[in-house]
């Protein structure tokens, strides 16, 4: 069960996985991260992926799973429509829903803590 605070947070992806190291240390280390909220229930209000980040939300993403997850426990999960035309991915989507800038926009307001991965 979520509280107040949990509500309040959201948290941005930018980037096909976890900090600044090559690729696939940067998809581990997302892996790890969301299976952690998913397994300990930190789980924020909402999750906002853009440019590329989007690639974590669609076909062939190693993180699925968390996703459809943290989604399934109340998680919004918000994709740039503008990033997903961008890379041509907008058939590609298999969690979340698909918003615009307007929309990532309301989450960051909404939330008291903003957290950028």
């Amino acid at each position: 069960m979520k509280t107040p605070a949990q509500y309040s947070t959201a948290i941005l992806i930018s980037r096909y996985g976890m900090g600044h190291a090559d690729g696939d240390l940067q998809r581990k280390l997302i892996s790890t991260y969301l299976t952690m909220l998913n397994d300990n229930g930190y789980l924020p209000g909402a999750m906002c992926f853009y440019t590329d980040g989007v690639k974590l939300v669609v076909n062939g993403s190693p993180v699925l799973d968390q996703l459809k997850s943290l989604e399934a426990k109340g998680v919004r999960l918000i994709v740039c429509n503008t990033c997903l035309k961008h890379y041509r991915l907008e058939g590609e989507v298999q969690v979340g829903i698909v918003g615009g800038m307007h929309d990532i926009i309301v989450a960051q307001w909404q939330a008291e803590k903003v957290i950028s991965i």
